[in-house]
């Protein structure tokens, strides 16, 4: 029903502003609540057992993730007197709503429920999921000041880490996407500390890269890298683009996504942090062996391939090529 997907749509968007707006604790946990209750019903909408077995996982994490920010919160309001986003001071509080955020938007070593819950979701709730989600919880970690710095490198570089290894033996397409989401994140929260604009760049682009690959897959209709073997068949344009959009995710120059890491090492390294630079960089690998996995799938089934049937050269949905040409357009040329 389109007067109910708008009513979501509006609550999905309502949700996200109110938590932008607000300075107040208890606003911004309210944004937090009508986001996740307007996702929901959008997971659960096709009444398959597998997405609302997602959509009960994610309705737990977020439901607990939501009760321990609004417990840090009081707690907070209890032991300082006030409620202000900004004017965080007591570290008891602190470490307990930048665990609540980061179990929030999945990171590391709260992540295990991302994976889960995207692989029972089709594509364009994943997308949403994978990227529109993840804001309302950023703006708040980009406003608490003096989190001790320790805790926001460790869940970074325990998520570049667990994003790099968990998506090496995934076939499902859904869950690869995850295990980059999460090593993306981790990416965004090493650097939070020292560079918020920095976590703004890299949240932007990965939104872009991430974008242009739901799409891809949504058009070539693959969930898994089984599926893109056949790809070429269906829409071969996109085949040829893919391996470039995968690569760019994965941060190869001189694709998009190189941009954010390459200024995000330099800044560690400005910070006197080599070593962890250096993990940073080395857990990147990880995460690009599986982008070239999928590359591969793609390029080695691409034009001397003998499969029956006529190959529907034009593109079947309209509506979603335009976007579609601006996001991979955006991801491969560096911006």
């Amino acid at each position: 029903n389109p007067y109910i997907l708008a009513t979501l749509l509006f609550g999905l968007g309502l949700g996200t502003t109110i938590t932008f707006a607000s300075s107040h604790w208890l606003l911004a946990w309210m944004g937090l609540e009508i986001n996740t209750l307007a996702i929901i019903p959008l997971m659960a909408q096709h009444h398959h057992p597998r997405a609302v077995e997602a959509t009960t996982k994610y309705f737990l994490t977020q439901a607990t993730a939501a009760a321990m920010l609004l417990f840090a919160s009081t707690t907070n309001a209890w032991l300082t007197g006030q409620w202000d986003v900004q004017q965080m001071s007591h570290p008891f509080p602190l470490t307990l709503i930048t665990l609540a955020l980061a179990l929030k938007i999945g990171l590391a070593p709260m992540h295990t429920w991302l994976p889960e819950v995207l692989q029972g979701l089709d594509l364009t709730t994943g997308l949403v999921l994978s990227t529109w989600q993840k804001l309302a919880p950023f703006a708040l970690l980009l406003q608490i000041q003096n989190v001790n710095p320790t805790i926001l490198v460790t869940l970074g570089l325990a998520s570049t880490l667990v994003g790099g290894w968990g998506g090496l033996n995934q076939t499902q397409l859904r869950k690869v996407l995850a295990y980059s989401s999460i090593a993306h994140l981790g990416w965004m929260i090493l650097i939070l500390q020292y560079s918020p604009s920095l976590t703004l760049l890299a949240l932007l682009t990965y939104f872009v890269m991430t974008f242009s690959t739901f799409l891809v897959f949504k058009l070539n209709k693959s969930t898994s890298i089984n599926a893109l073997a056949i790809s070429w068949t269906k829409a071969p344009i996109l085949t040829s683009l893919t391996p470039l959009v995968l690569l760019s995710l994965g941060g190869l120059p001189p694709l998009t996504g190189f941009m954010p890491k390459w200024l995000i090492l330099q800044e560690l390294a400005k910070q006197d942090l080599a070593p962890l630079a250096t993990l940073a960089a080395l857990s990147a690998l990880l995460s690009l062996y599986f982008y070239l996995r999928i590359s591969y799938a793609m390029t080695l089934t691409m034009s001397p391939n003998n499969l029956t049937g006529v190959t529907p050269w034009r593109f079947s949905s309209p509506q979603l090529t335009l976007p579609l040409a601006i996001a991979t357009t955006a991801t491969i040329s560096l911006l």
